[in-house]
């Protein structure tokens, strides 16, 4: 390929919701080669409907199996891949729709809506579980060729990864150090945090916000959205972005640009 790929991960809190918003209009000025969604929250024949807004694209869609209007995550493509898989592989894991990877000759693209450990951390267990299932599914594709990981991992991994620190740690899903270990593990694995790799200082940097007390608006927000990649390619990495000026959802977009 040998050229620059623009990737953007976005966690939309549901399709429908995010089509009633600007959302097509935003994606254009975005203007990705693959455009990674989580948490879409509809059937697959829905998000399919919806996504025909962006007929540019080829579309790949992953949804639960079981609960309606939950999880579910899909991949917009330019560019048609060598293969399609969808889940990882583990029948207790694979229930919620939560994994879509493409093969391209130079890489895998790896979309994923890591499980929240829920309120009073009641799939905080669970959630170990994942964790140490995914890591291994993400080892074993990068044996092959590297690695672009995107998504909603639901986990803030330092202190400057959000606004308060302090009060949410191990009392609120996604900053117990349960989860830090499990997200640092997965670091240690092979793979690092783009974001982290170009601005490993800066504060304020959030792609999360709760709908309540003006979070966004006082930036009280979280970064739990990341692009991972293998390490060998840290030298084709030339942009890792976070877009909190695009609105529609309680997440922002985060990108990547890459030459490959």
């Amino acid at each position: 390929m040998s050229n620059t790929l623009n990737f953007i991960s976005w966690n939309v809190n549901g399709i429908r919701a995010i089509l009633k918003k600007d959302f097509i209009s935003q994606i254009k000025q975005l203007n990705p080669d693959f455009l990674c969604l989580q948490e879409t929250k509809a059937q697959k024949e829905e998000v399919k409907t919806a996504l025909t807004l962006l007929p540019e694209y080829h579309s790949y869609v992953n949804a639960s199996k079981g609960r309606k209007g939950y999880s579910g995550t899909a991949i917009l493509s330019r560019l048609e891949p060598l293969s399609v898989s969808y889940d990882i592989g583990i029948i207790k894991h694979d229930q919620e729709g939560r994994v879509i990877t493409l093969e391209y000759p130079e890489f895998y693209l790896v979309t994923v809506y890591v499980p929240n450990s829920g309120r009073g951390l009641s799939r905080l267990e669970y959630r170990q579980t994942w964790d140490k299932a995914f890591r291994r599914y993400l080892r074993i594709l990068d044996e092959q060729k590297p690695v672009i990981a995107c998504g909603d991992f639901n986990v803030a991994h330092q202190s400057i990864d959000l606004a308060n620190p302090k009060s949410n740690y191990n009392k609120t899903a996604g900053y117990t150090q349960a989860e830090i270990d499990g997200f640092s593990k997965l670091l240690n694995d092979g793979f690092f945090d783009t974001f982290r790799s170009f601005y490993p200082d800066l504060t304020g940097a959030y792609t999360y916000w709760s709908y309540m007390f003006n979070a966004r608006e006082n930036n009280t927000g979280w970064r739990i959205d990341y692009f991972l990649c293998s390490n060998r390619i840290a030298d084709e990495i030339l942009e890792a972005v976070i877009y909190p000026d695009y609105h529609g959802s309680d997440h922002c977009p985060v990108g990547l640009k890459v030459t490959l």
